[in-house]
């Protein structure tokens, strides 16, 4: 009986965390699409606002309380850090494949880790520093700066990688103590509001289509986190991490299929490098205490 009740959960969660990365990309997909015609901070605020738009009807329902917060100031904070992240991501995304920005999300435990050493004083020993150094190194092969046709512009998704790290860290310093509701709303609401007047400078009224795909984005983020809580009440956050890179093979088919963007033999090389390192480092994490159970790149509190 337990074994079954074990094996029902374990399918639930990987289902509920598959669902998010299905989620992770195809948000990428249209941030990549828009990106062609608008501007990357009016995506960024049209994402956030229908974000906190698609967030009212439920704070509405549980009343009051889901209102409260107690660090305005740390909303704030976070919010500037992802409306910059999520901005640059955009700029990124229509300077290369889906797959290779993908692949660069899996850094982000590398620059957490480097991070947490001189803001959380955390140890961190010799094998996790080689083994970031190494990771690095495979994102360095991805980006291929050697290239003749190499954009500077890429590397504004290594930019953006940083950014989402700085607020896991900022996440693990000031744990808040409220609803996930009031933080995904307080967040969105705050980024939002950032945008608003640089937006204002750059404004290109979107055309309808353009605007159902914000839409998606905005609620896409929200519905994603919504995925991944359920899943980690399934299961475990270490259980799932090698999951993840499912998103890898959903990008790549996504890129083929859509934008025609052929994998090269340097992704799939520095692929192979992050991958394993990218693993060690949720193991070692994980002998100390839990992993964080967020996607920094699409879930509006966080990332």
């Amino acid at each position: 009986m337990l074994s079954s009740a074990h094996s029902a959960n374990y399918i639930r969660g990987i289902s509920w965390f598959i669902l998010s990365l299905v989620i992770s990309v195809i948000n990428d997909a249209f941030a990549k699409y828009l990106g062609e015609d608008l501007h990357s901070i009016q995506i960024t605020f049209l994402r956030f606002l229908f974000a906190t738009i698609s967030l009212v009807p439920f704070m509405i329902y549980c009343g009051k309380k889901s209102f409260y917060t107690s660090r305005i100031g740390l909303h704030f904070i976070r919010g500037m850090l992802l409306f910059a992240a999520i901005a640059l991501w955009c700029v990124g995304l229509t300077q290369a494949p889906i797959v290779v920005a993908t692949t660069l999300t899996f850094i982000i435990p590398m620059f957490v880790l480097i991070l947490a050493r001189f803001f959380l004083k955390e140890k961190v020993g010799y094998a996790r520093w080689i083994v970031t150094i190494i990771g690095f190194f495979g994102a360095t092969l991805i980006l291929e700066p050697t290239n003749v046709n190499f954009s500077p512009l890429i590397l504004l998704l290594v930019l953006a990688t940083l950014m989402f790290a700085t607020l896991d860290v900022i996440n693990k310093k000031f744990v808040v103590k409220e609803s996930m509701l009031a933080m995904l709303f307080y967040t969105a609401l705050i980024t939002m509001a950032l945008g608003i007047i640089p937006t204002l400078f750059i404004w290109k009224t979107p055309s309808m289509s353009q605007l159902f795909f914000l839409f998606l984005i905005g609620c896409g983020g929200n519905l994603l986190l919504f995925c991944l809580l359920k899943a980690f009440a399934a299961m475990e956050a270490s259980a799932l991490a090698p999951f993840r890179y499912v998103e890898l093979i959903l990008s790549a088919g996504l890129g083929i299929v859509v934008f025609n963007e052929i994998p090269t033999l340097a992704l799939c090389l520095g692929t192979l490098i992050i991958v394993p390192c990218t693993l060690f480092l949720i193991y070692a994490e994980t002998k100390t205490k839990p992993i964080d159970a967020t996607n920094s790149k699409v879930i509006p509190q966080e990332n």
